[in-house]
């Protein structure tokens, strides 16, 4: 298999900051078009916006975390040549988990199904981990 096919879940896992990005920058705008927060305390608090901006805003900082780990799995697994269907298949479910809480961060918010989804991304990346160690092992 094609080493270069684990890019692939990772360019969608960095999709999803810059479409959180661009969600916050649309809330921001409608909440600055409607007054609904205090200029003055949002240079300094972020949450000082709505709820909305504040739901986006900490669910793009959440993806600068866990997703750095699988980032740097990614490219070990693609410097040794060990992409296979296993290590593939687990680096999507990884990126699933992250779109699926990313969305409930930014729209429902219901913390009980966020958290079950974190958990499950939790157990697939340390799943993918070992796999980029049994791969490093073997190189």
């Amino acid at each position: 298999m094609s080493s270069h096919l684990i890019y692939w879940p990772a360019i969608a896992q960095a999709l999803i900051p810059l479409l959180v990005l661009l969600l916050n920058g649309k809330r921001k705008r409608d909440d600055v078009k409607s007054g609904r927060f205090d200029r003055q305390k949002a240079a300094t608090d972020n949450e000082a916006w709505s709820m909305p901006v504040v739901l986006t805003s900490k669910s793009l900082a959440n993806q600068s975390q866990m997703p750095v780990v699988f980032y740097v799995l990614c490219f070990v697994l693609a410097g040794l040549g060990a992409v296979d269907m296993v290590s593939l298949a687990v680096a999507w479910l990884f990126v699933v988990t992250r779109y699926v809480h990313a969305f409930v961060h930014v729209s429902s918010n219901y913390v009980p199904i966020r958290f079950r989804v974190f958990v499950l991304g939790v157990l697939i990346l340390l799943g993918f981990f070992g796999l980029t160690v049994a791969a490093l092992l073997r190189a």
